[in-house]
Parts: structure tokens; sequence; C-alpha cells
């Protein structure tokens, strides 16, 4: 993301009063704050007020009194020495409560944006994650929202704070003497210019830092999962150099940020003490002028003032820093509220919602492109009564799984209408839709954790007995059992304790499980072994039986006995009949068929 965009975007006061309505269901919390740091402002310049009252009433006054007013005087400094630590006792509540509150509504935000980003991620289209890399929005998920975090446990709350901490300080400045105040701040435009030079380098780099930290969560998700092929090509040692180079960008914009903090700091320290300084140097030469009373009083101030500057500055050394939170807590949340704004998802207007489906699946004249109008699918046509089995083939990229990813409405059409039993695919409630569409893909995923929670995906509504009952049609009751844990068996990430054909046993038992009115076999024996091809033949026979199946296959002896075959090419259908009359025309389908044949018999 460019810099001057970020910025742009900082001081966008109606995003930041969006990020405070997620705080509405806790104003009495959010307010609370609020109220503690105006209680704070007030009570941390209290005690050396009262270190100035008693040094100039009861220490410097009593050294000229008889002893039985010293007695008096000595009981009164116990009493305000008590006092003083009383305040203390209370500030460190405070501090503590206004800590606590702070970063307890800073998780809950957090919390409840997190959901609410991921609940838009499940929403959004297919098209969406083939453009954005998946660790883009992982930090967006993660990062960027822990980011938001900090505007109220690090930036905007103990900013407001701060200021009013600042603000009370000066106050009481000004009231026990304002030609000390102002001789006190005549450092203070140094301060101001460092403090604004120092914000906009750390502003800088913090973006840079974002950027990289997006940067490497993508590269490195792809990498790992992709590390097969990066191992299997030797590409390990020039991947490793891709990654030093996003890595050493990474560090570079941390070590731009910690050159600003050891340049500021200093600076700081330095201000105060030249303040300090000052007031020394006028407080000493006010008492070689003043009367011995009036240098009496003097002394309080000096000593109030030496606090009130260490109270004063303490703020001051944060407040650009917190301020810089502030800043990339804005970045974050523009980024957040991005993913919260995109548009781009399947809408779920439907209202129709029958348990189950006749199956009968119409195409009319669609067109479906991924990107802008460079169509895939083009003028598609075609009926499939209820029961009937429809076998699509062709070349790769002919657009074969187009048609089964637009039938479950993960992307959806340009032109043209899909019906189901007679209706627009659009009048069906999405999850009703899905639910009554299996779907068994060349490329099986499988969840980190056991085997029975992929086969049931963790819906507590499927008991075990069905799950048995699925797992021997298939053929692999057996086999699982024989692994450590049996249904137990924990899969790890991708099932690569598993190899490609038994992912794909465990992919048919999940559609066998879920029991679909549309049945759809994306090169569903592709993967699997002669043997393991065999085993589920006959599965595959009993789970189409009365139920409309699509199966998308490259080996045609599959689908000999399909209701009917759907070539494809280059997005449109070339020819469409059973495999005999597909054979008798001697068109396309038959060169396929006898290209393939003449493969196995060379």
């Amino acid at each position: 993301m460019p810099s001057s965009f970020s910025r742009k975007k900082i001081f966008d006061f109606s995003q930041l009063r969006r990020v405070l309505q997620y705080t509405s269901p806790y104003k009495k919390w959010f307010y609370g704050s609020i109220t503690l740091s105006i209680l704070l402002a007030i009570i941390s310049p209290l005690r050396p007020f009262l270190i100035q009252y008693t040094v100039n009433t009861y220490i410097r006054g009593g050294l000229n009194e008889n002893l039985s007013v010293r007695d008096r005087m000595i009981q009164m400094i116990i009493y305000v020495t008590i006092l003083q630590i009383g305040i203390l006792l209370v500030e460190t509540l405070l501090r503590f409560y206004f800590s606590f509150i702070t970063a307890w509504l800073g998780q809950t935000v957090v919390k409840d944006l997190r959901i609410a980003v991921y609940k838009r991620v499940l929403s959004l289209n297919l098209s969406q994650y083939d453009k954005t890399p998946i660790g883009t929005l992982t930090t967006r998920t993660i990062n960027d929202i822990e980011a938001i975090n900090d505007i109220f446990s690090e930036g905007l709350i103990p900013i407001v704070s701060d200021l009013l901490s600042i603000v009370s300080i000066l106050l009481f400045m000004f009231v026990a003497n304002w030609q000390l105040t102002l001789i006190c701040l005549i450092p203070f435009p140094i301060l101001i210019l460092a403090t604004y030079f120092f914000k906009e380098s750390v502003n800088r780099s913090f973006i840079r830092v974002r950027n990289a930290v997006a940067a490497l969560n993508a590269f490195v998700q792809e990498h790992i999962t992709g590390m097969q092929i990066v191992q299997a090509f030797a590409s390990e040692e020039r991947e490793y150099k891709s990654f030093r180079k996003i890595n050493r960008e990474h560090r570079n914009a941390n070590i731009r940020a910690i050159f600003a903090y050891s340049v500021f700091f200093p600076i700081v320290e330095i201000v105060l003490a030249f303040s300090t300084g000052l007031l020394v140097w006028w407080g000493a030469s006010q008492v070689l002028h003043l009367q011995e009373k009036q240098a009496a009083s003097l002394t309080g101030e000096i000593i109030a003032f030496f606090l009130y500057l260490n109270l004063l500055f303490r703020p001051l050394r944060l407040i650009a820093d917190k301020f810089n939170t502030l800043q990339m807590g804005m970045v974050a949340s523009e980024r957040v509220f991005r993913v919260l704004d995109n548009t781009d998802i399947m809408t779920d207007e439907g209202t129709f919602a029958p348990d189950k489906l006749n199956g009968k699946i119409s195409f009319e004249h669609i067109y479906f492109a991924y990107t802008d109008e460079r169509y895939v699918l083009k003028d598609i046509t075609f009926l499939i009564e209820p029961g009937e089995t429809m076998a699509i083939v062709g070349h790769t990229g002919s657009g074969k799984t187009s048609i089964i990813s637009i039938l479950n409405r993960l992307y959806p059409v340009q032109k043209g209408r899909i019906l189901i039993d007679n209706r627009p695919i659009e009048s069906y409630k999405l999850d009703t839709l899905r639910a009554n569409i299996g779907v068994v893909l060349q490329d099986v995923f499988l969840f980190s954790g056991s085997i029975l929670d992929n086969i049931t995906l963790r819906n507590k509504d499927i008991s075990f007995e069905r799950v048995v009952r699925a797992a021997k049609l298939i053929g692999m009751h057996d086999f699982i059992l024989r692994l450590p844990g049996g249904y137990d068996y924990d899969v790890m990430e991708r099932g690569n304790t598993l190899s490609m054909g038994q992912r794909q046993l465990l992919s048919f038992i999940r559609a066998l499980l879920f029991d679909p009115s549309i049945l759809i076999l994306d090169e569903a024996t592709s993967s699997v072994d002669t043997e393991s091809e065999l085993l589920i033949q006959d599965a595959i026979g009993k789970l189409i039986a009365n139920r409309t199946s699509i199966v998308i296959a490259h080996r045609l002896s599959t689908i000999r006995k399909a209701s009917k075959i759907l070539v494809l090419d280059k997005g449109e259908i070339r020819e469409i009949g059973t495999h005999e009359q597909l054979m008798e025309m001697e068109g396309f389908y038959f060169r396929l068929h006898q290209m393939q044949f003449e493969k196995l018999n060379a």
C-alpha cells in the first residue's frame, strides 16, 4: 500500500468513528476509561502541590517557631505525608483500572471485529481468492486487527489521558507561578519540532513494516503450502534468496523506526535537563534579590516545579509514540474495513428451502467468465432429468470444472440462467442449495484434525453409526480401524499423512454421508490406483442410483453407462449424446476415445 494513501486516511475521523462504533455494546467501559483519564489528570499534579504547600508552610515556616509550634507542624507534616501516600495509592489503583479497562476494551473490540471479518471472508466469492494471496487475508484477519487493539490500549484513550494530564499540570504550574512556568517552557519549541519529525519518520517506517509483514505472510504461507514443488524442483536456494530479500526489507523498516526512537528520546532528556537548568537558574537569581520570607516561599515552588516538569515530560516522551500507534491502528483499520466493505460476495436472497431436491438441472444459454468478459463458458445449454447421470468430457481448460462451480453458486454467471427443479438457483437459500449438492473434487482437501471430523465436517448432528455405515459402503472401514486411533486418527494439515487415493476415498464417504440430491464427481477416480478404483466403482454405482449426477472424467471407460455425455471444447458444447451415439458420429468424442485407447494399448 502506498504510504501517501495510508497517510491520507490517518486523520479520517469518519473512519475513527466507525472503529469507535464497535465500542457501542461496551459504552460503560468506554466512558469509564474516559472518566478515569480525567480523574488521573486531576490527581497527578496534587502531590507536587502538597509538597510545595508542606515545604512553605510547615518546614520553612517551622524553622523560626518555638518548640511547641514545631511539634504541631511536625504532626501536620506526618498528616500530609499520610495524605500523599493515600493519593499515591488511589492514583496507582486508578492507573491499574485504566490500563485494564483500555486493554479489555481493545481486546473485546478485536474479538468482535475478527468475527465480522472472518464471516465476510467466508462469504466472499471464490474470485476474490483467485486474486488475493491467502497470506494477505491472514494478515488482515490477525495482524491488522491486532493493530486496531492498540488504538484503545496504547493509542486514542491513552493520548486523551496524556493530553488531559499535560493541560492539568500546566494549569497548576501557571497558578503557582506563571513567570516560572514560561521560563521552564522556553525549550518546548525544540521538543515540538523533534516530536513532529519523530512522528513522521516512525509513521513512514511503520507503514513499511506493515507492508513487509503482509508480504512475509503471503510468501511464507504460499511456499510452505507448495513446499513439495519447491523441493521436487530443487528450488530451495532460489526461494531462500527471495525470502531473504523480503525479510531484509522488514528488518530495514524496523531499523529506521529504531533509529528514530534512538534520536528522539535523548532529545527529550536534553530538553528536560535544559528546562530543569532554567528552573534552577531562575530560582537562584530570584533568591539573591528577594527578602528572606519571599525566598523561603520560592523554595517550595522550585521543588514543586521540578516534580511538575518530570510529570509533564513523562507523557510528552510517549505521546508521539502513542500518536504513531494511533496512526498505524487507523491504517490497519482502513485495510480491515476494505475486507468488510468488499461487495464481491455471493448474495443469499433466496427463500426457497426444501428438504430435498428432485434433481432436475437446466442450463439456459449460460455465459461465464472469471474476469471481465473473457468467457470460459459460451452459450451452454443442456438438460438433466432427475436421476440421470451426465458425463462431461473435454481437454484441460475446456470449462468442465467451471460448470460445476457455477451450479452450486461458487461463482456468479454473467449471462443466462440455471434452473434446478424449474426454479432459478438464486431463489434457493444458499445453504439449502449447497447442502443438496454433493461434490467430490479431484484435489481433496482435508483439514487438520481427526478422520471423523473431516468426514462429518464437525457436524454434531451426524451420528458415528452413520459414519461407519458410509465407510463400510465405500470399503474404507477396515482400513480406518487399522490406523492408530481409528476414526480419531489425526490426518495432519491437508491430510499429508494419507495417500492421494486414501484422501479421495474419504471424500467419497463424506459425499455419501451427506446424502445429496445432486452428486458431482470431478475427476473423482483420477488419483486412485486400479485396485482402489475397482473398490469404489461399485460404491459409485450405489451412490448415483436414483440420484442426479454429473461426472467429469478423463478416463472415458468410466462414463460409458452415463445417460448422456456432454463434450466441451474451448468453453463450447461440441457434442451431446450417449456413448453409442457419439461413437457413431465419429466426431470430437470419437477422436478423444481413439486417442486415449491408443495410448493405453501403446
